[in-house]
């Protein structure tokens, strides 16, 4: 029941030259949300735009979306070449949200291309690859409306496997709810990007449910042969704590209960011994073509 073996691509099968010819008027924006990622921030963007905006111009802008950094993450942002936008800044008569979902909505509203690149802002190893790898389908075969991007984890996973939230979590249930999604390699992948009109018609959950959240979404509205996978080869990243872990896996459960048609709207309080209790409630926020068509956004854009 997984995804057909046509649907996959190694990014090395794109060149940025060949691209730039393929997109032709096509827009691309890079999106990268961003919460205390001082150390990594100004290196992705720097890695973004030298090669693939003034070397090659296949990307059009880079939107950096602080989420209530503590640090200097904006500040950096900004000084290596990004449009840095906030989660905090008023958005129409929308109450300002937080989350890694906030932030990738609130980039998807700010920027203005008809593909859109999402990247995590903990990678340490970025290099062009991420974007050549996932815009490359999308300008190569007008069949492929999402792609997401695997890779393996060098550091301290296993070959083939994701993260510990993934394998704990994700897998077994999406197994249980959504076997469909199966032969998705790594579904809470940071990195994937899509046709903006895909995008703008579906919800995102605020939280760190937005990545599941999308890949039920887009494959139930567009269809699973839609989607596209993409192999990064390697990706290294901060290696979070079980702490911090947990909160992210309450959420994704929350998203797969919701999106089963199971109870999940109402506030779940996350208990551990030792820790403080966390209140983890499932919001999200509409698809953003019907605030476009209502006027009531891309206020801070």
């Amino acid at each position: 029941m997984g995804l057909p073996v046509r649907r996959h691509f190694h990014h090395g099968e794109f060149r940025a030259d060949e691209l730039v010819v393929r997109k032709g008027s096509t827009t691309i924006s890079v999106c990268v949300p961003a919460k205390n990622e001082a150390a990594t921030i100004g290196g992705i963007v720097a890695s973004i735009r030298m090669p693939l905006m003034e070397n090659h111009r296949l990307v059009d802008e880079i939107v950096v979306v602080d989420d209530r950094s503590s640090d200097a993450t904006a500040a950096i942002a900004a000084a290596a070449g990004a449009k840095v936008v906030s989660t905090m800044e008023p958005m129409g008569d929308l109450v300002p949200g937080t989350g890694k979902g906030e932030a990738l909505w609130r980039g998807l509203a700010a920027s203005r291309g008809d593909l859109v690149v999402f990247c995590d802002a903990d990678i340490t190893d970025f290099d062009t690859r991420f974007i050549l790898g996932l815009v490359g389908p999308l300008l190569t075969d007008p069949t492929v409306s999402f792609v997401k991007g695997f890779y393996e984890r060098p550091d301290t996973h296993a070959p083939g496997t994701g993260g510990r939230t993934t394998e704990l979590v994700a897998r077994p249930i999406i197994s249980l709810l959504f076997p469909s999604l199966t032969g998705i390699l790594q579904p809470l992948s940071g990195e994937y990007a899509a046709r903006r009109p895909v995008l703008e018609s579906v919800p995102f959950v605020q939280g760190y449910g937005v990545d599941l959240g999308l890949l039920v979404d887009v494959q139930e509205r567009w269809g699973a042969t839609a989607i596209a996978q993409v192999d990064l080869v390697s990706r290294h990243h901060r290696n979070r704590s079980l702490d911090e872990l947990s909160p992210q896996a309450l959420s994704i459960m929350q998203t797969a209960f919701a999106r089963a048609g199971l109870p999940a709207t109402r506030p779940a309080t996350l208990r551990r011994p030792g820790l403080s209790p966390i209140s983890c409630v499932h919001v999200e926020r509409p698809p953003l073509d019907e605030l476009l068509r209502a006027g009531a956004c891309r206020a801070s854009a």
